[in-house]
């Protein structure tokens, strides 16, 4: 875990819009072959991946990806595209769908796997790379489903590599993994063992990535989030328990923790107090606010940057999600596997790629001089099981996924093709480019995917 503990800080770390769960849950729509797309219209990816993008975000994708300007550009525009064709393939193919990835420079390949030859042609009509394959996403993570119920720190990390369509145990002692594998009867086939350094732990030690201070510890705000009239954040679990009261980075009374789940999962939230009002920014670099428009979870391959109160503002990749990790304190398992350092008090700190919340820190190992792997528990998990709604406004939390707008039928979180149509203050909006809705992106603010009728 990255908590920051003053009695042993430790040098071990602990451990984009909707989700692509939520996105799979989402209504499909049928696109209308009769209107056509209007020409001089930007690609919608292009627009909501790096309009919102703060100078900050750009400079520390250049220094952590060895980017330039331009292609971070490009490549928040291509990841933007890449998770929303993937989760509407994943909502089209269901049980055979076996994992997606982006890949190149500026992230412009997508690829996506199936188990059934039939989806190719559908998956290329996409723009995607398809790839026919043995084992489905499904029933590898049901695999290591199984590997986390009698998993130990001897095989500390469990994960699916979409890439290879296999299952991965990394094993820091030698026979780990095949004393895990006869103890569960998962087929040896599914799986390749990796030997591993890794020792992960958590870390211990309402802008996203602020400190707070728990009693002895320290640990990092993730996303401020609303729930009724209530106002807060959500945060890593390890970092306390329900009850646990907190001081904000000023030492000043904040709140005290209201849920907090850990191991199993590793997420918490915390309600403040009347002295504290939520925003929908992330500290990014030299202080800088970083807007949060959305929480859309990217695929694997993707650019991801973390703020904690620690190391500050760090970029890299996601490797995996669904990744299941041990601790010495127990199994987490549905946090996402990343190249971004972290150290000890970066727990609970903001994970967002381009305008899009991420997750929070959990752990991992190794630190930011000399690179690491974290972490991070998804976002949208934490907001279901608690009825949080993300902070993506200045004045009110907006809608949430599924919840009206006033005055008209565009929500938030669904899934619009070309065609279709809205209405929102009064008006009527024809769709010109598929996507999943966000708060935020509603009809008169986005021209690049509505015009009004």
């Amino acid at each position: 875990m990255l908590r920051r503990s003053v009695r042993a800080a430790g040098t071990v770390l602990a451990a984009a819009g909707l989700a692509l769960a939520a996105l799979q849950a989402a209504p499909a729509t049928a696109h209308s072959p009769d209107v056509p797309a209007a020409p001089t219209v930007r690609n919608a990816a292009d627009t909501l991946g790096t309009a919102a993008a703060p100078p900050e975000l750009l400079r520390a994708m250049q220094r952590d990806l060895g980017l330039s300007r331009p292609q971070a550009l490009a490549r928040l525009a291509h990841e933007a595209e890449a998770g929303a064709t993937a989760a509407r393939v994943r909502q089209d193919i269901g049980g055979a769908f076996a994992g997606a990835w982006v890949d190149g420079a500026e992230s412009a390949t997508l690829t996506v796997a199936t188990t059934r030859a039939a989806d190719l042609p559908a998956i290329r009509a996409t723009g995607a790379r398809a790839r026919l394959v043995a084992h489905s996403l499904g029933d590898l993570e049901r695999a290591r489903a199984a590997l986390d119920r009698a998993a130990t720190a001897d095989a500390p990390v469990r994960y699916v590599d979409v890439r290879a369509n296999r299952l991965v145990v990394e094993e820091a002692r030698p026979g780990a993994a095949g004393r895990l594998l006869a103890a569960t009867g998962v087929p040896r086939g599914l799986v390749t063992v990796v030997r591993t350094a890794e020792a992960p732990r958590p870390l211990y030690d309402l802008r996203g990535g602020d400190a707070y201070h728990m009693g002895g510890g320290r640990c990092s705000v993730g996303f401020p989030v609303t729930r009724g009239t209530t106002q807060g954040f959500a945060t890593a679990g390890h970092c306390g328990r329900a009850g646990t009261a907190t001081t904000g980075y000023n030492q000043v009374a904040q709140g005290s923790f209201q849920a907090s789940v850990f191991p199993g999962n590793d997420m918490a939230w915390v309600a403040a107090n009347s002295s504290w009002t939520a925003t929908p920014y992330v500290k990014g670099a030299g202080g800088a606010n970083v807007q949060v428009t959305g929480s859309v979870l990217q695929p694997v391959g993707a650019s991801v940057c973390r703020s904690g109160s620690t190391t500050g503002w760090h970029c890299g990749t996601i490797q995996q999600h669904n990744t299941s990790v041990t601790y010495q304190e127990g199994t987490v398992s549905g946090v996402t596997r990343t190249t971004v350092c972290a150290e000890p008090g970066d727990s609970g700190g903001s994970y967002i790629s381009g305008s899009q919340a991420q997750g929070v820190t959990s752990g991992g190992s190794g630190n930011c001089s000399s690179g690491g792997t974290t972490y991070f528990q998804p976002l949208n998990p934490i907001l279901q099981n608690y009825g949080l709604t993300l902070k993506t406004t200045g004045s009110d939390p907006g809608p949430g996924p599924g919840e009206p707008e006033p005055g008209g039928t565009w929500q938030a979180g669904t899934v619009y093709a070309a065609g279709d149509t809205v209405t929102y203050g009064g008006a009527t909006y024809r769709c010109l480019q598929g996507h999943q809705a966000q708060a935020g992106w509603e009809p008169p603010n986005v021209p690049a995917l509505w015009q009004r009728v």
